[in-house]
This record gives C-alpha cells, sequence and structure tokens, in this order.
C-alpha cells in the first residue's frame, strides 16, 4: 500500500495558516498546555478586543439608532453596521467561550494529518485545505477594501454613508453614531474617529477570520468523509479486512463527533448569520427599489458601500451554506459507497460489522442554525426569496 507520511505536519500548518496569526492575535485560538501567564493574556487580548468593539462602535450606533428611528433611509444606513457589530460580537465571545472544545477539533485535525495516510488520501486533504485558503484570501480582500472605503475615504471628506444633517451635522466619522459629548470638537473628534477605526479593524479580521476558520473545519471534515468513503470502496484490497472494516467503523463514529461538536459550537452563530443576511438583504432591495421608483440617483460612493457590503454578505452567507451543502453530500457518499459494496458476498460476520456504517450513516449528518434550519443550500434560496417577499412588503408600506 502506497503511503505518504513526509511533511505531514507543514501541510496541516499550510492548512491552518492566516487563521492561527489572526485569531491569536484576537486572543481566542486555543493552545495545548497553555500556560497562567498565556491564559491570562489571551484574555486580556480578547476582553480589550471587546471593549473596543462596544464602546468604541457598537453604543454609540445603538444610541444613533434610537436617535434617528422611524427615518427609514437612515435606520437602513445605521443597520448596515449595527447588525453586524452584533454579528461579530457573538463570534468572538463564542470562539472565547467555547476554547477548550475548539482546541479539541484542532488537536483531530493535526492527528489526521499526522497519520501515516495515502498519496491519494493526503492530496483529497490538500485539495480541501487549499479551498479553504481561497475563501480566506477573498474574505480579507473584500474586508481591506470595505475598510479603505469605510474609514479611510471620510478623512478626504469622501462617505460612504447616507448624511443627513440629524446624523452627521458637521465631521464625518466611517460610522453613524452619536456621542453623550460633542464629537465634532478637538480632541473629542480625533479621540472618536480613532476608536471607531480601531473597532472597524478589530471588526473585520474577526469577521473573516471566524468564518475562514469554520470553513477550514468544515472542508478537513469533508476531505475525511471523503477518504472514508474510498475506503470502503476498496475494502477487498486491504489484506486484512476485518481490521480495516473496524478502523472504517471507528473513524465513521469519530467524524460524526467531529460534526456534531462543530454544529454544537457554531450553531447560534449561524442563526443569527442567517437573520443578519435576510435583514440586510431586505433593507438593501428595499433601498435600491425605492431609488427607482422614485427616481432618484444613488450617489455612487454609497452605491459602491451597498454592492460591497451586499456581495460579502452574500458569499459569507453563501459559503456556511455552500460547505454544509458538500458535508450532506459527502455524509450521503459514505453511505452509498457501503450500500454498493458486495456485502451480500461477505461471511454474516463481516456483514454485519459493514451494516454498522450503513445505519449509522443512513442517518443524515448536517450542520444547523439554531439546531432549527440545516445549513444548505436549499436554506440559502427560501431565505433569498422570504427576504425578497419582505422587499414588496416594505415598498407597498412605503406607497
Amino acid at each position: 500500500m502506497d503511503v505518504s507520511k513526509y511533511s505531514a505536519y507543514d501541510d496541516y500548518k499550510w492548512a491552518v495558516g492566516i487563521n492561527q496569526v489572526i485569531l491569536t492575535l484576537c486572543g481566542i485560538w486555543p493552545k495545548n498546555n497553555e500556560t497562567k501567564q498565556e491564559k491570562l493574556l489571551s484574555n486580556i487580548r480578547v476582553i480589550l478586543m471587546l471593549n473596543i468593539l462596544i464602546c468604541g462602535c457598537f453604543i454609540p450606533t445603538i444610541h444613533s439608532l434610537f436617535k434617528i428611528w422611524g427615518d427609514i433611509m437612515c435606520m437602513i444606513d445605521n443597520m448596515q453596521y449595527t447588525l453586524p457589530l452584533f454579528i461579530i460580537l457573538i463570534k468572538l465571545s463564542t470562539m472565547w467561550i467555547r476554547k477548550k472544545d475548539i482546541l479539541l477539533l484542532l488537536n483531530m485535525i493535526k492527528d489526521d494529518w499526522l497519520k501515516p495516510k495515502k498519496i491519494k488520501e493526503r492530496d483529497v486533504m490538500k485539495k480541501r485545505a487549499r479551498l479553504a485558503r481561497i475563501f480566506t484570501i477573498f474574505g480579507y480582500f473584500m474586508m481591506l477594501v470595505s475598510y479603505i472605503l469605510v474609514v479611510v475615504l471620510p478623512i478626504f471628506g469622501i462617505s460612504m454613508r447616507y448624511l443627513t444633517n440629524k446624523t452627521d451635522p458637521d465631521k464625518l466619522t466611517p460610522l453613524q453614531s452619536y456621542y453623550i459629548y460633542d464629537k465634532n470638537k478637538s480632541p473629542f473628534f480625533e479621540v472618536s474617529y480613532i476608536m471607531q477605526s480601531l473597532g472597524l479593524m478589530v471588526a473585520g479580521v474577526t469577521y473573516s477570520s471566524v468564518d475562514s476558520f469554520f470553513g477550514l473545519l468544515v472542508f478537513h471534515v469533508c476531505g475525511q468523509l471523503e477518504n472514508l468513503k474510498m475506503r470502503i470502496i476498496h475494502l477487498d484490497k486491504f489484506k486484512n479486512f476485518e481490521i480495516a472494516l473496524s478502523h472504517s467503523v471507528q473513524d465513521h463514529i469519530r467524524l460524526i463527533r467531529f460534526i456534531n461538536m462543530i454544529d454544537d459550537i457554531f450553531t447560534l452563530m449561524l442563526l443569527s448569520v442567517l437573520l443578519y443576511f435576510g435583514i440586510v438583504f431586505a433593507c438593501y432591495g428595499f433601498l435600491l427599489g425605492t431609488m427607482v421608483n422614485q427616481g432618484r440617483n444613488l450617489p455612487v460612493p454609497r452605491l459602491i458601500l451597498i454592492i460591497l457590503a451586499s456581495v460579502n454578505s452574500f458569499a459569507h452567507t453563501c459559503l456556511y451554506c455552500a460547505v454544509g451543502e458538500i458535508l450532506v453530500t459527502q455524509c450521503e457518499g459514505v453511505y452509498e459507497a457501503a450500500c454498493k459494496y458486495k456485502w451480500y458476498n461477505l461471511d454474516p460476520k463481516k456483514t454485519k460489522s459493514l451494516m454498522m456504517i450503513m445505519i449509522r450513516a443512513n442517518k443524515p449528518s448536517y450542520l444547523s442554525a439554531g439546531k432549527l434550519f440545516p445549513m444548505t443550500m436549499s436554506t440559502f434560496c427560501n431565505m433569498i426569496k422570504t427576504s425578497g417577499g419582505y422587499i414588496s412588503v416594505l415598498l407597498a408600506h412605503r406607497e
């Protein structure tokens, strides 16, 4: 049997890549044998990040939302930032609270990379890791462009937002915000601008890193399921059928446990992402529909921001549902491989062992949003249809 274990740990590090660097800076990357001092420093970093997000961005935008309540255009402008900030707080808190569980997943991934394996099996793992890396690069690129548009351009007097005398009476800031002090006076304006800039930087890297890390976990388990399927198909090629079948059953149970752990950790986050996407999609659709019906011209800078925000939200939500769909497909592939195997030619004891995989694989394994909705492309399409219905309701109500 052609087996390879060369540079396996390097492949593992390559797969984890930039996610480890960013999440370590945020203080939410779990480590083995972490000392008390390292744990304290990590907790301090997380608390600092949370305070920057809450005090620098979230509270001022929420305060502003109460001030402009009833003005639909200002509310949409506010919620395009307030909702993502709320989602990011959930993501950061989830990763912080569930660090021990995430560490178990990382150790399982590391063990998978270090195990001796066939060349084809390692190629499958590298292919899945490469896909996760592409999504990571795309996510960070979109966040970088958005950050430049939202934070850098207002310095030169160019804003991407919906500006009114009520929300921006004098000097421009990246976010629609309201403070208990006069932010237009120096040095309050400079301090507020810096705090919002830092908060948006933390928000951007957290949003993208958690999403790409989630994709890495799911892509990895998909690769393991694909390798398991191939081993089941070629069970007759192993020297010892009983040992090979026993290892396949144990590996299948381990992968099911892996999937359940991912679902338990990220289920609340997935639910919040779906709700956020539905609201933002409906708001942007209403905004564009209003502009078309009333014959108004949407300012080019704001139109660019809306397009980028829509593409970013669409891509990240689609990523969640797409990897969930791939996971379901791979689980079904294991079941089909066990059913198509010529089990009727085996001894009764061997057939009984093979049936353990068939029975368990027949029960679908999938990720869920709040334990309510399966994360599949069907759910994604239904969310778009529902949001589209609310767009027409909002337009009819405005008329």
